[in-house]
Formats: C-alpha cells, structure tokens, sequence
C-alpha cells in the first residue's frame, strides 16, 4: 500500500507543468534549509533546540544566499531523472557559493547568540541533505516509477568491459527501465571479485561463470577502442551461450562525449571481418583527389557512395554523381550536399548526374562540362545469377559501359581513369567475371596507346554489406526465423569492409602510373557456413542442427548457382609485385592489343544472341570455362 501511494504521488508530480516541478523542488530545499540550521545548532550546543532566536536569524540569513546561488547556478534547470556527474558539478558549484557567503556572512562578521562555527558546520549538513534528496528522487522517478510502469521482458546486461566507457553505460542503463546491469567482465584479472557501481566483476576467463550466475540475456562490449581481431576473440567465447552481442561505436566516434544508452548498437559482422584498418596514406589520397573535379560512375552503389564520400571529406573541387536510377542518385547527392555543408573552407561542389554507361556522347559531355580530370568507374552489373540469365545486358553494362567511359574521358581530357574490378574476374566460370576481366583488357590495351592519359584498375573481392553480398540476405533470413540458405558448406570468400575497400581504392588511384592492375590484400579467406553461424549467434539466437534439434534458425545447403565458384581467387599470374602501400599489390597480366580489342569490341555491340555474347567472352578470355551445373571447384 505505502508503495502504491508513492507511486500515486510521483504520477502527478510528473505531471505537474515545469514552474510546477521547479516550485516544488524549491520548498523541499527551503525545508531541508531549515533542517539543516536546526541539526548544525543543535550539534554545536549540544542540546535539540527546536526553534530559538539563532535558528530564526540563520534561517532569514541563509534563505536569500541559497536561493540566489542555486539558481545562478542552475540548480533548478536541471532534470533529476538522469542525475549524475553532471549534476553533482552543478550542486557542487552551487554549495560553494552558498558556503563561502555563508562563511563570511556568520564568521568574519558575525552576529551575536549566533556561534561563528556554524558559518561552516551548517552549510556541511545542507550539502549532505541536498544530495540525499537528488539520490532520493533518482531513485523514486527512475527505479521505483520507471521500472514499474515497464510492462516488457527486462534485459539483463553483462558488461564487457570495466573501464571508463563501462562505468559510462551502467550509469546510462540505470535510466533505462528496459535493462537492468547485473555484472562486468573484465581481461584485467585484478579487478576480479571487486564491485563497480554496486555489480561484481567477472574474469574473462570465468565468461560462462559469469553469464549463469547473473542470468545475463544480453552482452554489451564496452571496449571502443578494440581491435576487430579482439571483438571476434570475445565473440567466439561467447557462442556456445544464447545471448545477444551488442557494441559501443568506434573509440573515434565516442571521444569527447558522455556515452548514453543511444550509443548502442548491435554487435555486425562488419565489427569482426577484416583486418584492422592500416592509416591511410595521406599523400595517395589526395594526388587524384584533392582540389579537382572528379566524377564517379555508380555513384549510388555500395562502392560507388562509399568512394563519394571519401572524395567529398578529402575534399574535391566537384564531384559528379553518375547515376541511372533515380532514387539512388537522390539519396547520395542528398548526404553528400549534408557533408560538403560542414567542410571546413571551400566546400565540394557536387552535381547529380542521371545518365547511362551506354550513352557515350552524354559521358562525354558531362566530362568536358564539368572538367573532370579523375573518374572512377564503379557502375556494373555484380549479380552472378542475374547477369548468367541476361547476359546480353550484362555484358552491354559491363564491357562497353567500360569502353564508353574510357573513350569518353581520353576524349575530355581525363587525367586519371579507375576501373572498380572483382576477383571474380580471376579464371572466370561466370559471365559477370568475364565480362569483368574483358573490362580490365579494354583499360590495359586503352592504356597503352595512351600518351599522358593513366588507366589502371583495382580488383578485390566482396565487400560487406553490398547489394551482392550474402551478409543482407541472411540478416534478412534471421530476421524472419530462418531458414539461412546457403550454396555449399565448403564455399569461402574473401570479405573487407566498404569503407576500407573504398580508401584503399582512392590510395590505389594515386599509386597508378597508367595499365597496372592493383590488388588488395583482403586477408585470409572467410568460410561462408562460419559467417552464417556467427551471424545466428550475434543475434542471440541459438543454430538448429542435428546436435541442436531445439535451436531457432536453421542451416540449409541448397547447391551452387550457376557460374559459381567453391573459391575465389585474386590473381590469374604468380608473385604479385609489392607497392609502397603494404595492402596493395600489382599483378603482370596479358591483354590483347588495342586494334583487335576495338574489332572485338565492335563484334560485341552487334551481337544480339546470347550464345553469341558467350562464345566472344571465350574468345578474349580463354581461361573462362563458363559452368553452368553446381559442380564447380
């Protein structure tokens, strides 16, 4: 009943209009004013006296000195649901300014029957009070009021991680009527058995001991600033439990600010993939980029959008978006324009251009308006099994798209031209790799005839989170409760981030001396049926197998698609050649000379079969054994 009743009364405080709330906090101040002078007196002469001629007169003196200092302070501007820090900062200031008046007031001048002493013994027991009754309201409006109005399954929060950022979230989550914190794990083993904000802490090395005393649903990694090789150590140890993985942002994204419980986000494979981020050359960054006019084809595409980005923040004098869907192209010209408002000094101009590959003369036109001296051609067709059933388009898209864009900027005066490859186009069995790999001969015979117009490409393999990665679909497969598909558990691919991929293609640009064909190091080989369980785990979900009959999502080998490989390679040749920059290589690869690609060329613009399409593509790349069973190796 007594607890009804509290609840009852904070209801409509809560209610109550801000002058309300703040009238209300000023009365309860006032009165712990008036306790506080009756406590110090009654201390310093050693009898309770309730009321008396010194307590009246250090209540008429102290009552104009903490409404003033509390309210120049700030006191009654702040919310005391999320008290913390912050506003122990604010009492703090407030309570030193009432004290040093009050001090100089009743000590250095002082008033008769009034003892000097409680000049500073009063404004002790009122500082006392004051956060007494801030703790208190906290308490009732936050644990009390919040946490039973909630209605839904509490989250019981393991903390990794006991540092800073950690002591940050539980404090955060404590407002959050949604999660209760009920531990920390720590690697540091001496913090082991030790309370951080009235939790234990746990070793690394005791997780499982941990997660079932505690009771743990979700896991939060409180470590910015940890190497993906560390994010994916801690997952790994994590996945024979059914909890859900969540993460703070990069350390970069969190310096300089409160972290609150809007930081968190889930746990993405993207945090475990890949290599941690080398720096970045600043000077091959800006060599093709900074202060000129560039222009990207595929600007609305995953690569695409990352590159345009990046040029944007490395600051171009213009970049053209090369686009030919019309929501893509407005979605990025839309962030880009955002960026390009909070450039320091002059910022990028940018220009949404919706146009074709297929259309030369428009290329052409766009270059030479615009002065472009950098392209970066991103636009093609990547989906295997679409470009398999219209190969006609997908070749159009893809080879002559290429030689458009090439003759066009040689024409316009484009100093640098970048094509975006794939490892695909390595010994391709599909015709999306074939057509990649003759895109790459149209810009080593291109360039080679060239005099002072650099053509190079840069080829790597899937990135997450693109439109043709298997990492949305089977978000999307867990999201709707399985099953996830796979094409086969012996598959593996190469994976690295967009934003990385797209740096290092910007780097790899201004490495280019004209017909190199640059390859990324992408690192070790990822197996796809891993990356589909991990991806099951970091949605706090269990596998269904045979050893699991009772667990949520379920695996299912479906066979390979047509043209497509168990493994994925990155050079046709042998011994790559070391560049300058450790994670970009050059392969030595053959191309047919420019005379018979632009008669081969003229053959594929005219061909109207597939069959036809297909035997070309041999033709240019003969290690292309087109397979079309689920046999392939």
């Amino acid at each position: 009943m007594p607890t009804k009743i509290i609840l009852q009364w904070l209801n409509v405080l809560s209610g109550l209009p801000r002058n309300g709330k703040r009238a209300i906090v000023v009365s309860i101040d006032a009165t712990l004013l008036l306790i506080s002078i009756w406590v110090a007196y009654s201390l310093r002469i050693s009898v309770w006296v309730y009321w008396d001629y010194a307590i009246q007169s250090l209540l008429i003196g102290t009552l104009p000195i903490m409404l003033a200092s509390f309210a120049l302070s700030g006191m009654y501007r702040s919310i005391f649901r999320f008290a913390g820090i912050g506003m122990l900062r604010v009492i703090g200031t407030a309570m030193l300014v009432y004290t040093v008046i009050t001090a100089a007031l009743f000590m250095a001048w002082g008033f008769e029957g009034i003892p000097r002493t409680l000049g500073l013994l009063q404004p002790m027991v009122f500082f006392l009070l004051v956060l007494a009754s801030r703790a208190l309201f906290r308490l009732l409006m936050v644990d009390v009021r919040g946490r039973r109005d909630f209605v839904g399954i509490q989250k019981r929060v393991l903390i990794y991680g006991a540092g800073v950022s950690g002591q940050q979230l539980a404090s955060s989550i404590r407002s959050d009527p949604e999660m209760r914190a009920v531990g920390f794990v720590d690697d540091d083993l001496r913090l082991v058995g030790q309370k951080l904000d009235g939790e234990r802490i746990y070793g690394s090395d005791r997780l499982a001991d941990a997660i079932e005393t505690t009771g743990a649903t979700d896991v939060l990694l409180a470590m910015p600033s940890a190497s993906r090789k560390r994010r994916k150590a801690i997952v790994s140890s994590l996945s024979e439990y059914e909890v859900t993985v969540r993460t703070l942002p990069h350390i970069a994204d969190v310096l300089g600010g409160q972290l609150s419980i809007s930081d968190i986000r889930p746990l993405e494979i993207e945090d475990l993939l890949g290599r941690d981020p080398v720096p970045a050359n600043e000077i091959l960054l800006r060599r093709t980029v900074e202060g000129k006019a560039v222009l990207v084809t595929g600007a609305g595409g995953s690569i695409g959008s990352e590159l345009c980005r990046q040029i944007v923040q490395i600051g171009a004098a213009t970049l053209v978006l090369y686009e030919m869907t019309e929501f893509a192209l407005y979605a990025i010209e839309r962030e880009l324009a955002e960026i390009a408002r909070n450039q320091p000094g002059r910022p990028t101009a940018i220009r949404a251009i919706l146009g074709t590959v297929a259309d030369r003369e428009a290329l052409e036109d766009v270059m030479r308006q615009y002065e472009i001296k950098t392209v970066f051609h991103a636009a093609a067709y990547k989906h295997v099994p679409l470009v398999e059933a219209n190969p006609i388009e997908g070749v159009r898209n893809n080879v002559i798209g290429t030689y458009n864009c090439c003759i066009a900027a040689k024409q316009s005066g484009v100093l640098d031209f970048i094509l975006i490859s794939t490892d695909k186009a390595v010994r391709p069995t599909n015709i999306m790799g074939a057509s990649k790999r003759a895109a790459e001969q149209i810009i080593q015979a291109m360039n080679a005839e060239s005099d002072g117009f650099r053509c190079s490409m840069v080829r790597f393999g899937n990135v997450l989170g693109s439109s043709g990665s298997v990492v949305p679909l089977f978000r999307e497969q867990i999201e709707v409760g399985g099953p996830v598909t796979l094409t086969d558990k012996r598959i593996t691919r190469f994976f690295m981030t967009i934003p990385e991929a797209s740096n290092l293609v910007i780097q790899a640009a201004g490495l280019a001396k004209g017909g190199e064909v640059f390859v990324l190091n992408m690192g070790k080989p990822v197996k796809i049926l891993d990356l589909a369980k991990t991806m099951i785990q970091l949605s706090g979900l269990s596998l269904r197998d045979e050893d699991n009959p009772e667990g949520d999502i379920e695996i299912q080998e479906i066979g390979l698609r047509p043209g497509e490989k168990l493994y994925e390679e990155l050079l046709i040749g042998e011994n790559p050649e070391k560049t300058v920059h450790s994670e970009i290589m050059k392969a030595h690869e053959t191309f047919v000379p420019w005379p018979a690609l632009l008669e081969w060329v003229s053959r594929v613009e005219q061909a109207r079969d597939p069959a036809d399409v297909l035997s070309l593509l041999q033709e240019l790349v003969p290690e292309f054994q087109h397979r079309r069973n689920n046999h392939a190796a």
